[in-house]
């Protein structure tokens, strides 16, 4: 494993002006990283997904004058795109890392997986530790404790509402020292797929 954690100069990325300059140090700097942690968990995330899951790293393919806020790398068993799927997610914004399990509007089957987390609510708040984050939208730099929110109220919006999402994980500060802890990183990352692994198989069910 050649990760060694991530430093100011990965968060003050998102400082620098300019589509190109910025997308460089992402290139250079970020997502050589995000290929380290997927190597060094690849074997776990097959054990607890239950089948392959491929890498994909955020291109931003789509900007052509706006440089990206944040940026990430995915897991999941297609190996053509994550967006449609349930998947697992590894990213930055400019104050945080985050580590979540990803429901985002793109999914075909979102309603029927709202459903089905509802009726299995009990064993989710079991499951997923209060001090869990949660965001309603990916494109929004805010997400709420587990604690602090109705996860029901949550979900039935995200059964409801076309544009709703629903990502669930664990967010951690830049300047917490952790993350330059390279290996307790990688298991943070282990243990939040492992606690959230339940939730995944189950939406990968319906």
């Amino acid at each position: 494993m050649t990760f060694r954690g991530f430093s100011k100069n990965d968060f003050a990325t998102f400082q620098l002006e300019g589509l190109d300059e910025r997308m460089e140090a992402i290139q250079d700097h970020i997502q050589p990283k995000f290929r380290d942690i997927y190597e060094a968990i690849e074997g776990d995330l097959k054990a607890l997904a239950g089948h392959d899951m491929h890498l994909h790293i955020a291109r931003h393919a789509r900007r052509t004058v706006n440089p990206p806020k944040d940026t990430w790398s995915a897991y999941c068993h297609d190996k053509r795109g994550y967006k449609k799927h349930p998947h697992f997610q590894v990213g930055l914004w400019d104050d945080h890392v985050f580590i979540w399990l990803a429901f985002i509007y793109e999914l075909p089957h979102k309603q029927q997986i709202a459903e089905k987390f509802l009726k299995e609510l009990e064993d989710i708040e079991n499951t997923v530790p209060e001090y869990f984050d949660i965001s309603l939208d990916h494109m929004k730099n805010k997400s709420s404790k587990l604690s602090e929110v109705n996860l029901q109220d949550g979900l039935e919006r995200f059964k409801k509402v076309k544009k709703s999402e629903c990502l669930i994980g664990r967010c951690i500060d830049a300047d917490d020292p952790l993350l330059q802890d390279a290996d307790g990183f990688i298991e943070t990352v282990r243990d939040t797929i492992s606690t959230l692994a339940p939730l995944y198989r189950s939406s990968m069910n319906v």
